[in-house]
C-alpha cells in the first residue's frame, strides 16, 4: 500500500531555513505527482508546491515562488521541499501527498489521493 511519511518540520526564527522530506512506499516513486499542502489553524488546506517524479517538472505558488524549491532522490524514494526565507505567515501543519495518475499533469490544482500525517512548521517572529 501507498505510504508517506514526513520529517523535518520544527521551530525557526522568520529569516531562517527548514528542509522537509517526504519518503515514500508502495509506488513507482520516479513517475507519479507529489505535492507539498499546509494548513494553518482556522485556514484551508492550500497546496504550495508540486513535482511530476518523471522529469521533475515543479510548480509552485504565488506564495513560496523564489523562496520554496523541491527537489527528489529517487534511490531513497524521497521527496524534499527546502523551505528558505521563512515567514510567520508559513507556520501551519505540512503534508506530503502524491497522486499516481501523471498523464494530465502535476499542477497545484489537481487532486492527491494519498497522504502523509504531517510535520508541523512554526515560524516565529
Amino acid at each position: 500500500q501507498v505510504q508517506l511519511v514526513e520529517s523535518g518540520g520544527g521551530s525557526v526564527q522568520a529569516g531562517g531555513s527548514l528542509r522537509l522530506s517526504c519518503t515514500a512506499s508502495g509506488y513507482t516513486f520516479s513517475s507519479a505527482c507529489m505535492a507539498w499542502f499546509r494548513q494553518a489553524p482556522g485556514k484551508e488546506r492550500e497546496a504550495v508546491a508540486s513535482i511530476y517524479t518523471g522529469n521533475e517538472s515543479t510548480y509552485y505558488s504565488e506564495s513560496v515562488e523564489g523562496r520554496f524549491t523541491l527537489s527528489q532522490d529517487n534511490a531513497k524514494n524521497t521527496l524534499y521541499l527546502q523551505m528558505a526565507s521563512l515567514k510567520p505567515e508559513d507556520t501551519a501543519m505540512y503534508y506530503c501527498a502524491a497522486r499516481l495518475s501523471w498523464i494530465f499533469g502535476c499542477t497545484l490544482g489537481k487532486t492527491y489521493n494519498y497522504w502523509g500525517q504531517g510535520t508541523q512548521v512554526t515560524v516565529s517572529s
